[in-house]
């Protein structure tokens, strides 16, 4: 068995755990799950009430890891995030008492109902793995990841996220009102289970998950795709409705993806055909419109779809293996 057909053996077990409890967000969750074998954060933008929170939750059971929630509210500190240190008699010191940080997956709820300070916060772990309090590091616990939800129709009491925290993750992903027979399921669900909770057992745990990080990581990308993706990201620069275009960490995000993707397909290659499908999640969160385009109801999605069009596809592109 190859490393790529393991995977994608391991992550079609995953997704159909995840999936006897959340219903109807069979692509966000693939693309979700990628998102975590590339090592990179997610972030679900969509109205209240579609199972992000669930999904998430969901995720962390099934690959094992450690699960935190985080409601984030306008009054949140800093160290309500991080930790801080406490004075402990016993000993006549101050001691660091982690916070909900420290964790396998946190899931910050409604991330833009907390102030920029507190989101700040986040910015240093999801980058760098690791916390600074009062002039001291702490390393968080490998793997760590981030999943946010963000409410993208309620701007009082908001504050929305800084371009440099929205590169940070590597997909922003919507869900979508479910279908009319995925919504019945729902509910039906609801009334078999006779329970509020959800309960989905784990697959693997966190030493497999870094395991299949690992294998990822060997995925061959062909320089021909690196090219390609090069010239997505490069075109959205150019874009006449876009002032900021997406820096090389969103090209680095497609490839990244990509390879997870592969994987999860059972190839130990990528195909343009991965980066197409992924563009506009990777992408589309890194730009920011003209204010002409704003006014004219343009939206950055559909700036990364037309240039998706138009970027030519490599013409051929060699599969090793």
């Amino acid at each position: 068995m190859t490393a790529a057909t393991d995977i994608a053996d391991t992550g079609a077990q995953i997704l159909t755990a995840v999936r006897t409890v959340v219903v109807g967000m069979d692509d966000p969750l693939e693309i979700a799950l990628a998102s975590i074998l590339a090592g990179g954060h997610v972030l679900f933008e969509d109205v209240p009430g579609l199972g992000k929170t669930l999904a998430a939750r969901s995720l962390a059971s099934a690959l094992g890891l450690s699960f935190r929630r985080l409601q984030c509210t306008p009054d949140m500190l800093p160290g309500d995030v991080t930790g801080s240190y406490v004075y402990s008699p016993d000993s006549g010191e101050f001691v660091f008492r982690p916070g909900p940080i420290f964790t396998g997956l946190l899931l910050a709820d409604e991330i833009n109902r907390t102030t920029p300070k507190t989101q700040s916060a986040m910015l240093e772990a999801m980058a760098e793995r690791q916390v600074t309090v009062e002039g001291n590091s702490f390393e968080l616990p490998a793997p760590f990841h981030v999943i946010a939800t963000s409410n993208p129709i309620e701007y009082e009491g908001t504050y929305a996220l800084p371009e440099a925290q929205l590169d940070r993750f590597m997909v922003r992903l919507s869900i979508g009102y479910p279908e009319v027979d995925g919504e019945a399921r729902i509910l039906q669900n609801r009334v078999l289970r006779r329970e509020e909770a959800t309960h989905v057992p784990p697959v693997i745990d966190a030493a497999r998950l870094v395991q299949l990080q690992a294998a990822v990581e060997a995925i061959h990308v062909d320089q021909d795709i690196t090219r390609y993706c090069v010239e997505v990201a490069r075109a959205t620069r150019t874009a006449p409705q876009v002032e900021v275009g997406a820096s090389p960490r969103g090209s680095l995000g497609l490839v990244l993806l990509g390879r997870a993707l592969a994987a999860l397909d059972g190839r130990d290659f990528v195909r343009p055909d991965d980066i197409k499908r992924i563009a506009v999640p990777v992408l589309a969160h890194r730009l920011t419109l003209t204010p002409q385009a704003w006014s004219q109801g343009a939206s950055a999605a559909d700036v990364v779809r037309s240039v998706v069009g138009q970027v030519a596809v490599p013409p051929t592109v060699r599969a090793l293996g």
